[in-house]
């Protein structure tokens, strides 16, 4: 059968990949360390599924709007209005299913056949695949290392040309968790605003920043910044919801009205009872939403003190969301064997030393590996010892 052209030049999610693997190793009895899934390991807070249970017992489990309840979305405005400095009004912001939806909705309702978007590299696996599905063209920026990953204004200036729609921000980053200062995103709104560019700023690691770090949203900086910017976030890592698949959009209101339209074609809405526990986790204690944060920290500092420690191994220090991205190519030849690339590593990793982690190249950046931080110090521990034994056997 003759599939559709759109669907022929995708790349699976290598992050989904190798977490299957993992898993499938784990289920017939193998002692498997993983660091593929962007997956906190803590369950979601208990006043979050307490208020959820709630309404399923209450009756509220039939269709919503598709742009998601009204209650919800007040609750978004206000955490916008209170973290952010942003002001929003019902018909700007739209709940989806998970930050990921929210993407592939903008893409299909802002780009044409030929539009270009610009994405910096390292980037996260599935912008450039929505993008191509939206039939624009992914158009890479490097972020070199020794500017910890961050692409500059005179980079994306050259990037530009006629055909250009939209520029991607992810910050904090992932996979390098890095974090764009607030000067840094002045200058770039002023490239967007110079050339009329959308710009789609994925802020869903907000809440996990380390260093005494401060998230700012672009959205934020200026009153044209505000006007061209889409703002991507969600429940999935701050609240340890992945499962719940709660994410938000807010934006200029005749886009957000498209993407609503195309919600209600494909996926008619959120789910309804996780959208009252969405309420809860934004409305309610954020206490457990500190607890995690500050052992993801503690995780991190290990993390990188463990890296130090391998041959071969090179990062920087994320100063946010949960990933260390780290330069192996050194250890592609150490030791007494010899690997061909990144990719062809990793998968000896995990066959030999049952380690998983996620390869670079599915972020842009061929010379890395992902690992994640979201899981027990034990796990991190026991994986790096593994990964050391794996280098120098």
């Amino acid at each position: 059968m003759q599939l559709a052209n759109r669907v022929l030049s995708l790349t699976p999610s290598p992050t989904l990949a190798i977490t299957a693997k993992a898993k499938e190793l784990k289920s017939q009895g193998i002692d498997i360390v993983s660091f593929g899934a962007g997956e906190p390991d803590f369950n979601t807070p208990n006043n979050i599924i307490e208020a959820a249970i709630d309404s399923m017992k209450s009756g509220f489990t039939k269709y919503t709007a598709a742009a998601g309840i009204p209650e919800l979305k007040k609750a978004v405005i206000e955490k916008f209005r209170r973290d952010n400095g942003l002001t929003y009004d019902l018909n700007q912001v739209m709940i989806t299913l998970g930050a990921k939806h929210a993407l592939f909705n903008l893409f299909q309702a802002i780009c044409n056949l030929g539009d270009e978007v610009i994405i910096p590299i390292p980037y996260w696996v599935s912008y450039p695949e929505q993008v191509k599905l939206a039939e624009a063209v992914p158009v890479y920026v490097e972020g070199k290392q020794e500017n910890h990953f961050k692409i500059t204004p005179q980079q994306l200036e050259e990037a530009i040309t006629d055909k250009t729609k939209a520029l991607i921000l992810n910050s904090p980053s992932n996979p390098t968790g890095t974090i764009y200062t607030k000067d840094e995103l002045t200058e770039i709104a002023e490239v967007c605003k110079k050339h009329d560019i959308i710009i789609i700023s994925d802020e869903i690691y907000e809440k996990l920043v380390y260093d005494g770090m401060e998230h700012v949203s672009i959205a934020s900086l200026s009153e044209d910044s505000y006007k061209r910017t889409f703002v991507i976030n969600g429940l999935s890592k701050p609240y340890s919801m992945t499962g719940w698949r709660i994410g938000y959009v807010a934006g200029d209101s005749e886009v957000i009205k498209a993407m609503t339209g195309i919600a209600s074609h494909s996926t008619s809405n959120p789910v309804s009872f996780a959208q009252v526990g969405a309420i809860e986790a934004l409305n309610g204690s954020q206490e457990e939403l500190e607890i995690m944060r500050e052992e993801f920290d503690k995780r991190r500092k290990v993390v990188m003190t463990l890296i130090q420690d391998i041959p071969g191994l090179k990062a920087i220090t994320p100063k946010g969301a949960f990933y260390s991205f780290i330069d192996v190519s050194s250890a592609l030849n150490s030791g007494t064997k010899h690997y061909n690339d990144v990719d062809e590593w990793s998968t000896a990793l995990l066959e030999e030393a049952k380690v998983a982690v996620i390869p670079g190249s599915g972020f842009g950046a061929p010379d890395y590996i992902r690992v994640s931080y979201a899981t027990s110090l034990e796990q991190i521990q026991e994986g790096f010892k593994r990964i050391k034994e794996f280098i120098l056997a």
